[in-house]
């Protein structure tokens, strides 16, 4: 990356240059493309995450915009997300304008939504990291032993033990996920917890 002195700097005679030296100002348009605009980049790549059981109601949820900026609404959305999503076993959904990535989990269906125009692989290492960090911090409080159904369900997450540990599951949701921002540091990133 170039130090910001050397980057190209506007000449005197024109654009912005002239105005601010008392030169004659750009004709209207100048300078701008004439092409399709493209959307501004935005830094907000998620939406909301949210969890719900399996008759499709909600236990957590976050949302990070102004989407669906009352209660009512956002239950709506999520009841007709569950409705679309219940049945099928792909992983992602476009639904309302947005892409929606989700997992099944015994009795949960967790969710990750994004705009349109987000990067499905990118939603879907928020969803994986999400779950995988439930299933590691929700593990240290389940039963003990090595046999039976306790150590079959380490590698998925159950309704029961979310809602007896939704604190820890709220810790999760913002360390992972910051203001819309996925969040997680590097070193995570790469398994190392």
């Amino acid at each position: 990356m170039q130090r910001p002195e050397a980057w190209p700097r506007p000449h005197l005679g024109v654009g912005a240059a002239a105005v601010q030296a008392g030169g004659p100002e750009p004709p209207a348009g100048a300078g701008e493309p004439t092409g399709p605009r493209l959307q501004e980049p935005s830094l907000y790549t998620i939406k909301a995450v949210f969890i719900l059981d399996n008759d499709g109601h909600r236990l957590l949820a976050k949302y990070y915009d102004d989407t669906f900026p009352s209660m009512k609404e956002q239950v709506a959305f999520e009841k007709n997300v569950f409705n679309k999503t219940n049945r099928t076993d792909s992983e992602i959904a476009f639904f309302g304008g947005m892409t929606i990535v989700y997992k099944s989990s015994i009795d949960l269906f967790l969710y990750v939504v994004g705009s349109s125009h987000e990067n499905e692989l990118m939603l879907m290492s928020v969803l994986t990291c999400l779950f995988e960090s439930l299933v590691h911090v929700l593990s240290s409080s389940w039963p003990r032993g090595g046999s039976g159904a306790a150590s079959a369900f380490r590698k998925n997450v159950e309704k029961r033990w979310l809602l007896e540990n939704m604190d820890g599951a709220f810790l999760v949701l913002d360390e992972i996920v910051d203001g819309g921002f996925f969040s997680l540091p590097r070193n995570k990133l790469n398994g190392h917890y």
